[in-house]
């Protein structure tokens, strides 16, 4: 059947005499027509099939959030705790009180060798070797001045000067010269302030383990 569609004459051709190549097996165009012809079976490509079916375009099922349970302090705990922060509050409160006393009396002592002689404010607080000690200091003195222990004032030159105050004016003068300030102090001003006033020691040394 094949060979007929293509054309083949072979017996037709048998009984002639013709030499030329029209008298051939073939014709000229017949690989031409079979590839047109076989052609038409093979231009689309064959389907594509999953082997366990097709994918899901539905997004995923979100999974439901499972919420931890908080825990729940025991009423021991509750019991506990404000008395645990009440001691810490007491400790620091307790350590505050002692650096503050430390302070004023070395305010005292540094009076007394010298009446005459004004104390620097920059000079008392700052400590050229450490700015956190030296707010640590500011923080203490305003405590000592908040209860009227020390009076905060200026010389002549315009510049803050503290002394300890006498028991026996220490309610008198606070009530009518007392005021509150809120002074800010960064790292550059503490160098600037150590260089301008010269400060190469600290009026009020660091604690260390024995003192505490």
């Amino acid at each position: 059947m094949q060979l007929t569609f293509m054309g083949l004459r072979r017996l037709e051709n048998e009984g002639s005499d013709e030499d030329d190549e029209s008298a051939g097996w073939l014709p000229k165009d017949t690989w031409t027509k079979l590839g047109n012809e076989a052609g038409k079976y093979f231009r689309k490509a064959p389907a594509f099939h999953y082997m366990l079916g097709s994918f899901k375009s539905e997004p995923p099922v979100p999974r439901p959030k499972v919420e931890r349970q908080k825990r729940v302090p025991t009423k021991e705990e509750r019991r506990i705790m404000p008395t645990q922060l009440k001691k810490m509050d007491e400790s620091h409160q307790e350590a505050t009180e002692k650096e503050v006393e430390r302070i004023l009396g070395l305010l005292q002592e540094y009076f007394k060798s010298d009446p005459e002689t004004p104390i620097n404010f920059f000079d008392f607080v700052i400590d050229p070797d450490s700015y956190s000690r030296t707010v640590e200091n500011i923080f203490h003195v305003s405590f000592i001045v908040r209860d009227g222990f020390a009076a905060i004032g200026l010389d002549q030159d315009k510049l803050p000067i503290i002394e300890p105050v006498n028991e026996g004016v220490g309610n008198d003068r606070p009530q009518q010269l007392r005021q509150q300030t809120v002074i800010s102090l960064s790292q550059q001003e503490w160098q600037e302030i150590i260089d301008t006033f010269e400060i190469a020691d600290a009026m009020i040394p660091p604690l260390t383990h024995g003192d505490q």
